[in-house]
This record gives C-alpha cells, structure tokens and sequence, in this order.
C-alpha cells in the first residue's frame, strides 16, 4: 500500500518542494486529500497502517519522500510554543487555541469548517456569528485560520 501510494504522490506531484507549494497554496486542504482519493489513495488505510495521529500531510511527506512525520498533537504544540497568538485578543486566542485542539483530536479538514463553530467547545463562546465576529469579520476569520494552517505546517 505505501509503494502504491508513494508511486500515485510522485506522479501527482514531482518533488517534495511541489507538493509542499499545492498544499501551501490550497484554500481547503480537503481538496487535495480529495484530488488523492479520486487517484485511488485509501487515505483511511495507509493512516492506520502508519499512524492514526499524524496528520495526512506528514503521512504523504513520510511516505512520498520519507521525511520523518509529526503526529497533529506535536504539530499543535509547536505553535502553541511558537506564541503566535500574541496579536490576537484574549476571545479570539481561546477559541485559535481550541481550534488547534479540534486539529490535533481530528485533523486539518475539521478546522477548514466553519461548521465546526457550532460544536463544543466552541459553543462556550458563543454561536458561529458571534466567534467570526470575535475577529472583526468573516474575511479576518478566514485569514486567522489561514496563518493558522501556515504555522501547523512551517517547517522547523
């Protein structure tokens, strides 16, 4: 299954540095999980034969061009230690932080969601309109999580 699925990643992207610049430039990483599914990926099955907690992009990174790979729960905790958040208000800090949460438990497509504002713990803060407006607009909010996606996935 690993030398099928690293054989479907080359062809879909040349080069480490070609892959890291798709997912990078991806509005919605679910797209290129998709894109990888219709190519015959069981990204369900190579995630339970390598590692349920890593993130699918260190699981392609692993297998495609074996690089060593970070469970989510490591990747969050290193933005956590980052303090990236300074420059955020103490509201909009906690519900970042507990979107990290929601990603090291379930992974980036759950984040992407705005539907995920609805569930708990976010419901502690308020309804989804309530929290978007926490960063002072939808666009804001979108951006947040953006530079979110960016520090989960900066390289050390």
């Amino acid at each position: 299954m690993k030398d099928y699925t690293k054989e479907i990643i080359n062809q879909q992207f040349t080069s480490l540095d070609d892959f890291l610049n798709k997912w990078k430039d991806a509005d919605r990483k679910a797209a290129i999980i998709k894109e990888l599914e219709e190519q015959g990926v069981l990204v369900d099955a190579l995630q339970n034969a390598v590692n349920r907690e890593v993130d699918l992009f260190d699981l392609i990174c692993h297998v495609a061009y074996d690089k060593p790979p970070l469970t989510r729960k490591e990747r969050a905790n290193n933005v956590k230690k980052r303090n990236y958040f300074t420059k955020y208000s103490e509201q909009s800090k906690k519900v970042l932080e507990a979107l990290l949460d929601k990603y090291a438990d379930e992974g980036i497509t759950t984040i992407e969601s705005t539907e995920v504002l609805s569930l708990h713990p976010f419901d502690d803060y308020g309804t989804p309109l309530e929290i978007i407006r926490m960063f002072g607009s939808r666009d804001n909010y979108i951006t947040a999580i953006k530079e979110l996606e960016e520090q989960l996935y900066q390289f050390a």
